[in-house]
């Protein structure tokens, strides 16, 4: 009996061991294709993730809608359907935190410096906070970039809009800058807007160049204005009972991948559009026509005050706060151009 007791326990404790060796799984779904800013950053957190946990964790990518399309991957996030998604900011309105949709906001931010501090500040902080209650834990904010406005007709004017069915994502925000262009937003998961596109359903849209060239609206549409008029990004986010279940050391290492691949993120977002729109050039099919400052100026006019008409929504202190930023940057930026100037008087 001893013996056979002690054979049991061996048995036990080898199927422990076994069952402890077995992989954590990490299904990472997102809905662009491999070869964009995020498709590749996905990538990059694989690898660094499975290095870093030396095989403790394996992260399987989905990409292109593999799994789910854009108004489904949240709900499956929360249901444990999916471990890690990197919806774009638009995505949480929906569920019901509409802070988020600061980032649609249309001419807020001047460029990627003010863009990233708001992100990795106190304002990126503070709308991480908001996830906790819905189950889903932020993990990190990615770049795609600024978004231009393209359609098969010339984007000079605001008066060029009209009557145009322009395809956006959910977001009231997006609807309201839309409509202050005086066209019709529609919206349509983003798996659907090549076809649209072609089949007339929707007249244009707003992307990255990234976005356009990889999912081929180039060939569906004649004309591309590249505006800079909105940003679009990504937050990285997990599951929050499956976070909080990790061990404290597989946690500590994938949130060191997390912060590898979102530096490399970032780094490849800006080359990969300027690559995409040269692509574009080069294709043939789409006239690329550049903003005037006077356009531009009149563009801002007619968006801006979509800032307003949201401050109850999004919070007029995190607007505010994304205002102070600029003004600070724009502070610092103006102390090495006014160095230098005095620098040039003195050798003169």
């Amino acid at each position: 009996m001893k013996s056979l007791s002690a054979l049991c326990s061996i048995l036990l404790l080898s199927l422990s061991l076994s069952v402890s060796a077995d992989p954590i799984i990490i299904k990472f779904s997102h809905v662009v294709a491999p070869d964009t800013p995020k498709g590749r950053a996905a990538e990059k957190f694989k690898q660094l993730a499975e290095e870093l946990t030396k095989g403790r964790v394996k992260v399987e990518v989905y990409p292109n809608s593999q799994l789910y399309k854009d108004r489904e991957e949240l709900e499956a996030l929360q249901l444990g359907s999916v471990q890690m998604l990197a919806p774009s900011m638009a995505k949480f309105g929906p569920m019901g935190v509409r802070e988020f949709e600061l980032f649609d906001l249309p001419f807020l931010f001047p460029n990627s410096t003010v863009l990233h501090r708001v992100m990795d500040g106190e304002v990126g902080s503070k709308l991480f906070a908001k996830l906790d209650t819905k189950g889903v834990t932020g993990l990190a904010f990615w770049d795609n970039g600024f978004k231009q406005m393209s359609a098969n007709r010339p984007l000079h004017n605001v008066g060029d809009f009209k009557g145009l069915k322009m395809r956006i994502q959910s977001s009231k925000v997006l609807e309201a800058q839309m409509r202050a262009l005086g066209a019709i937003p529609q919206v349509m998961a983003f798996s659907e807007v090549y076809t649209g596109l072609q089949q007339g359903v929707v007249d244009g849209t707003e992307n990255p160049v990234s976005n356009f060239y990889t999912q081929k609206m180039n060939e569906v549409q004649k004309d591309m204005t590249i505006s800079n008029h909105g940003y679009l990004g990504y937050a990285v986010v997990t599951n929050k009972k499956f976070w909080d279940g990790l061990p404290a050391d597989i946690r500590s290492e994938l949130t060191e991948a997390m912060k590898e691949a979102t530096e490399y993120e970032r780094s490849i977002a800006q080359k990969d559009n300027d690559d995409a729109l040269e692509k574009v050039r080069a294709a043939k099919t789409t006239t690329i026509y550049v903003l005037s400052d006077a356009e531009r100026a009149a563009w801002r006019k007619a968006l801006v005050p979509v800032h307003a008409e949201f401050e109850n929504v999004i919070g007029k202190d995190l607007i505010q706060s994304v205002y102070d930023v600029e003004a600070q940057v724009a502070k610092e930026q103006q102390k090495p151009a006014e160095r230098k100037k005095h620098d040039g008087k003195k050798k003169k």
